[in-house]
């Protein structure tokens, strides 16, 4: 059967992998096309658009790039069509799936979405769009579901496609080591991120010469981007490909906001969680978002166990105060790290992966077979 996957950042790529090599096991004639990174590249998925092309974070952000964001709708359309998949699998990346979506359903392609768009946080009425043109919605948070049913849509909860793959990296060699304890910098993976938070990370750790700081380059970004800011800096260590590496070593972690602070609790670290955008992108989030948190930690937690620096707060000052409470308030890391433990609890339903392979593959063979009955 042929399969359409469209992953439009780092995260989504490995996880949509994951997906592809328990496919390629249930569907030995599977053919895959699609969007993605370096991830799905290693799955021999032919790639028609790499995600270090796709990335564009806030709203001011993509009314800039918007003549680009639309150009890539039609060159994506274009290929689908061309490919004639017997499903489109979206993965994450809802700004542009959502959309996607309307038209695959409209064009009569089976939808099947991994990773639902964070709705609960803003924009409910995106909801009416999934119910209209999503055929199957497969979840990874475990309140997901409870919330798709309110609305009476029935989703998937599969457990978090990160448990099972931090769980096989911590049991792997790690080929990383360091002369001094680890602080681990995880300023993003898009490039406004970078700009945005990266030195501002860099001068609150400037005290800390008792550690190596390291830090985790996106796979979807430039060594250059970094370095612009790496020149005052040259006792810091830029690291690409290696983030779970990294943070299987790390003492402490300071984590730009998003899908990183869930796999640093992972792996046990102790974090702070930071999050700084273009003005403008900011104040028009802050009157549309509904959470209470912004880091998945605290979300699924639903208290705040792990402190979170936005925007004004994240300081220089603030980080440092924050970051030697990680390192040597034994209490502190104690609390932090018992509250991890109940997350990875109510994260694990076995491999989240193999469950979503299966729902895509059982999907196809449905509509094959009704199909087949007409």
């Amino acid at each position: 059967m042929k399969y359409f996957i469209i992953a439009g950042e780092a995260s989504g790529d490995l996880h949509a992998a994951n997906l592809v090599a328990h496919l390629k096991k249930k569907d030995s004639f599977a053919h895959i096309e699609g969007w993605g990174g370096d991830n799905l590249l290693k799955e021999e998925v032919y790639i028609h658009k790499h995600i270090r092309e796709l990335a564009f974070m806030g709203f001011v952000e993509v009314l800039k790039n918007l003549r680009t964001i639309l150009k890539n709708f039609i060159i994506c359309k274009e290929q689908i069509k061309s490919f004639n998949p017997d499903v489109v699998v979206l993965v994450d990346y809802p700004g542009f799936n959502l959309r996607m979506a309307k038209w695959a359903k409209q064009n009569k392609y089976l939808v099947v979405y991994y990773i639902s768009p964070t709705i609960w946080a803003w924009n409910e009425s995106r909801v009416f769009t999934i119910k209209r043109y999503v055929d199957r919605m497969i979840c990874i948070l475990p309140f997901e579901k409870a919330y798709y049913a309110k609305w009476d849509y029935a989703a998937d909860y599969v457990g978090n496609p990160s448990v099972e793959v931090i769980r096989k990296e911590i049991d792997k060699r790690n080929p990383l080591s360091f002369t001094k304890k680890v602080i681990a910098l995880l300023p993003g993976s898009r490039k406004q991120e970078i700009e945005m938070i990266l030195p501002t990370m860099l001068k609150a750790i400037e005290n800390f010469s008792d550690y190596d700081i390291v830090i985790a380059q996106a796979p979807n970004l430039d060594k250059s981007l970094y370095e612009r800011f790496l020149s005052s800096y040259p006792s810091v260590q830029l690291i690409q490909h290696q983030t779970y590496q990294i943070l299987k070593l790390a003492s402490a972690a300071i984590v730009t906001s998003g899908t990183a602070t869930l796999e640093t609790a992972l792996f046990g670290v102790p974090q702070l969680v930071c999050y700084k955008a273009n003005t403008a992108s900011y104040h028009i989030a802050k009157r549309l978002i509904k959470v209470k948190y912004i880091s998945l930690v605290n979300l699924i937690l639903d208290k705040m166990s792990i402190v979170e620096l936005i925007q004004k707060d994240m300081n220089i000052k603030n980080i440092q105060i924050e970051l030697r409470k990680l390192l040597e308030d034994k209490t502190r890391i104690s609390e932090i790290k018992k509250d991890y433990e109940t997350l990875s609890n109510m994260l694990s339903e076995g491999d989240a992966n193999e469950r979503a392979a299966e729902i895509v593959y059982q999907s196809v063979l449905e509509k094959e077979l009704k199909n087949n009955q007409y």
